[in-house]
């Protein structure tokens, strides 16, 4: 009679246990707009002292009614939010850069173009002027 009390008491403990780890891990998971009437911290203290009555509490009175239960998994991208998770692009895979560079590129192939014909036109004025003064008689 007296070991199958002990063992009552034993997996009384256990489950209360089991419901305070679960309280805490719901109440440390819970999004800001999901908990109420007290601050985080002192859910937190309340299952800590209280594990029995405070996990009651916290699934009775401290989650929003509507609020998911405590996730299992971790979230999406390790709760970071989208922003924060947006890794850089690889140059060859940005289409921005590759626009820029062909747009630097063709920028670059116009500049070069220009001084080539600038540097044709002087060649092609100093020949005539060579030509010019090779023509006139020497006085």
């Amino acid at each position: 009679m007296m070991s199958g009390m002990v063992r009552l008491y034993g997996l009384l403990f256990l489950a209360q246990i089991v419901l305070a780890v679960c309280a805490l891990i719901s109440c440390l998971s819970a999004e800001e707009g999901e908990i109420r009437a007290l601050p985080r911290i002192a859910w937190v203290l309340i299952i800590l002292f209280f594990p029995l009555v405070g996990s009651i509490a916290w699934f009775v009175a401290g989650r929003e009614a509507g609020a998911r239960p405590a996730r299992t998994a971790w979230p999406m991208g390790n709760g970071f939010s989208e922003q924060q998770r947006r890794r850089p692009v690889a140059p060859d895979d940005d289409p921005e850069f590759l626009s820029s560079l062909a747009e630097r590129s063709r920028n670059e192939d116009q500049e070069r173009l220009r001084r080539w014909e600038d540097d044709l036109r002087r060649r092609e004025e100093e020949l005539r002027r060579g030509q010019d003064d090779r023509d006139r008689p020497e006085v």
